[in-house]
């Protein structure tokens, strides 16, 4: 699936991690991009790939004269994967983009138009779907684009073929998945220490080490984006909203949200109701 969007979510860690693979284009725009603790630089051309759980962060100069004009596709793998099995050369390529040990995690292409014309083909096509149509559109939505996509990533790898060798998580990544799965719940450090294996200490100070944010920070920034995409994509009620991000009172709800975005709930739906928040042009 795809996620852009027109307007500013709070980042409030240095470093944050998807669920799912995240895949950024650069149209415009220049910056730095740092992952693996490794930094490079963004600029346009770039073609950046976030794995499961991997720690980055984008830093880019923004100004009215350097704008950042980008695509951004975000899925989760396992969703899509059982649509390649006709296709075993570019499932294996699939696999490799989300498990795969990367010797690099950005390139840079002069031109990305075969891409952008897939990517601009869906955002005309979403107006006139209906729910149940989305999931077959957005499956050959996948598999079209990462048949673009390997060619690209061939030519510009054909001396360094793929290996099927699969890369091991940092532990503040094994963090951000158990917050993944976790986030609508309580924060309770001394279940996520017994899960983990970690001692409440080495939890937190780890977290705050590699991330720059404290784990409820983190949390509750999460909370606020998970709440942007339902109060865009959805009818549903703010107080349903709420509990729905694991915050039982609507009242705090608002105000915390409020804090973040400079609006409440229903007067940012208001404002931003209007933008699709599946795909977008940035």
């Amino acid at each position: 699936m795809t996620n852009n969007y027109n307007f500013d979510l709070k980042e409030v860690p240095t470093f944050h991690a998807h669920q799912g693979v995240e895949l950024l284009f650069v149209h415009e725009g220049k910056g730095t991009l740092i992952i693996d603790q490794t930094s490079y630089e963004v600029k346009a051309g770039s073609i950046c790939i976030f794995q499961p759980y991997q720690l980055h962060h984008v830093q880019m100069e923004l100004s009215e004269e350097a704008p950042f004009v980008r695509s951004i596709v975000h899925f989760e793998p396992s969703r899509y994967e059982p649509f390649l099995d006709h296709w075993p050369a570019l499932k294996a390529f699939f696999k490799h983009i989300n498990k795969g040990k990367l010797t690099s995690h950005i390139w840079y292409e002069e031109d990305l138009e075969s891409l952008s014309s897939i990517l601009s083909s869906l955002d005309g096509r979403l107006a006139s779907l209906s729910k149940d149509q989305y999931m077959e559109e957005f499956s050959l939505f996948i598999v079209t684009l990462f048949r673009a996509f390997k060619l690209l990533w061939d030519k510009q790898h054909m001396h360094a073929p793929m290996r099927q060798e699969f890369r091991k998580p940092h532990q503040a990544e094994r963090i951000l998945e158990w917050l993944e799965k976790h986030y609508k719940e309580p924060l309770r450090l001394e279940q996520m220490s017994k899960d983990l294996h970690l001692s409440t200490y080495h939890l937190s100070h780890l977290f705050k080490e590699c991330t720059g944010s404290s784990i409820s920070d983190y949390l509750t920034a999460k909370r606020m984006q998970q709440a942007v995409l339902l109060l865009l994509s959805s009818d549903m009620a703010i107080s349903f909203i709420a509990e729905e991000v694991g915050m039982t009172s609507s009242s705090y709800f608002c105000k915390t949200f409020k804090d973040y975005f400079g609006l409440p709930p229903y007067r940012y739906r208001k404002q931003w109701g209007n933008r699709n928040p599946d795909i977008a042009k940035f």
